[in-house]
This record gives structure tokens, C-alpha cells and sequence, in this order.
């Protein structure tokens, strides 16, 4: 066995992999986080004064890339059944572009995911964004046992709003934002495996095996 094999065994969530397309979703890796660093340099958003900017990317670059390193190192960390986040590198064509990240907090009773994603500027526009979200959406569904997903975007972020509504997602409601940084209202959107609108590629799912529904309470 291999010492990625062996990683991959003594931390299940390395095993998984999703493809849709052109695009190959899988936790990031210590061997990714060169890339992944180079990538958080780089535009996300047209209007710098966007009040969807994360909050997290309005830190200077440097600083930026240290706080994400430690957030990649910490969730894993505290992955268990009651509570756990997968962040899910998003590759095209070999090439990373972006985040998709899926959370829940006792999913074995609640069966519930959150979600939330990003793609640098340049990958914007052309259809990575719907796709990724249903792949994701897939592994929740299909592969975990979620009865519900629930997503939210800043008012005004029309982007984010298209992606969720093309994916099936229903208005549910608004809130006001909970994240560090400035408080802006949000509206909160909510997707069942009824309501799911699924891509028009085959989403193929590897690695989801007993360990890790373990890890996760499914």
C-alpha cells in the first residue's frame, strides 16, 4: 500500500471523488495547497466593493492565504458526526479553480447539508458554478441520505441567486449574516431531492465508503 493509499485510510474523506463533465471535485491535500494558495491571490469578484465580497477575501493576500491554510488544517481536525465541513477543490481540465464546500451539524438526525463556493474571476460565466453545485448536490442526495440542502447569498448577489434557482433551490426565507465582517441581509434558499434539478452529464461519486458515512453519520 502506498503512503497516499495509507493516508487515504487513516483519513477517509482523502478517497473521495466527484466528476461531472469537465470538472473534478476532491478534498484538498497537503500536495494541493501550493496551488490552492496561489489561487486565493487572485480576483474572485469584478466589484472590489461588492457587498457579496467573503469576508474572509477582504483580508490583505498574504494574510489571506495564512488564515485559509490553518481553516483547510482545522476542519479536518474536527470532522466528526456531530459536525463536519468537506472542502472540495474544484478542478477543470486539470486546473484548479475554486471551492465547494458542504457542512452539516448532526446530519445523522437532521439530514441536512449547507453549502457554500467560490470560483476565481476568470472561471466565472461559464457554467462551473451550476455544475459543481449539482455535483455536490449528488454526493448529498444519492450518496449521503440528506433530505435538504440549504444555501444562502448576500442581497444583491444576482449571480449566486441564478446558480441556486437553475439548481432547483426555493426562496426560503431571509436573515441577516452571522460571518465576521460587515452585516448584510441574506436570502436563504432550499433545495430537496424533489425539487433538485440535476445536470445533464453523469456525476460519477468514488470513495464514499463505510469509514467515511461513518465520519459523517451517514
Amino acid at each position: 500500500m502506498s503512503s497516499a493509499q495509507r493516508l487515504e485510510v487513516l483519513h477517509p474523506p482523502f478517497a473521495l471523488t466527484l466528476r461531472a463533465g469537465d470538472l473534478t471535485l476532491r478534498p484538498l491535500k497537503d500536495a494541493d495547497l501550493a496551488e490552492y494558495a496561489e489561487l486565493l491571490r487572485r480576483p474572485i469578484f469584478a466589484d472590489p466593493q461588492s457587498p457579496a465580497m467573503f469576508w474572509w477575501y477582504r483580508a490583505e493576500p498574504e494574510v489571506r492565504v495564512r488564515n485559509a491554510l490553518s481553516f483547510q488544517w482545522r476542519l479536518r481536525s474536527e470532522i466528526s458526526p456531530e459536525g463536519w465541513t468537506l472542502p472540495l477543490g474544484i478542478w477543470a481540465d486539470g486546473r484548479l479553480i475554486g471551492c465547494q464546500d458542504i457542512s452539516a451539524v448532526r446530519f445523522a438526525e437532521r439530514r441536512t447539508v449547507t453549502s457554500g463556493s467560490w470560483l476565481t474571476l476568470d472561471a466565472h460565466g461559464k457554467g462551473y458554478g451550476k455544475l459543481m453545485r449539482q455535483a455536490m448536490l449528488v454526493l448529498a442526495f444519492d450518496h449521503l441520505g440528506a433530505l435538504r440542502a440549504e444555501s444562502s447569498a448576500a442581497i444583491g448577489n444576482d449571480e449566486s441567486f441564478g446558480v441556486s434557482r437553475s439548481c432547483g433551490y426555493v426562496d426560503n426565507g431571509t436573515q441577516m449574516s452571522t460571518l465576521p465582517g460587515p452585516v448584510v441581509e441574506e436570502q436563504r434558499f432550499l433545495v430537496t431531492p424533489e425539487t433538485f434539478r440535476r445536470p445533464g452529464v453523469p456525476v460519477e461519486v468514488a470513495g464514499v465508503t463505510a469509514e467515511l458515512r461513518a465520519l459523517l453519520g451517514a
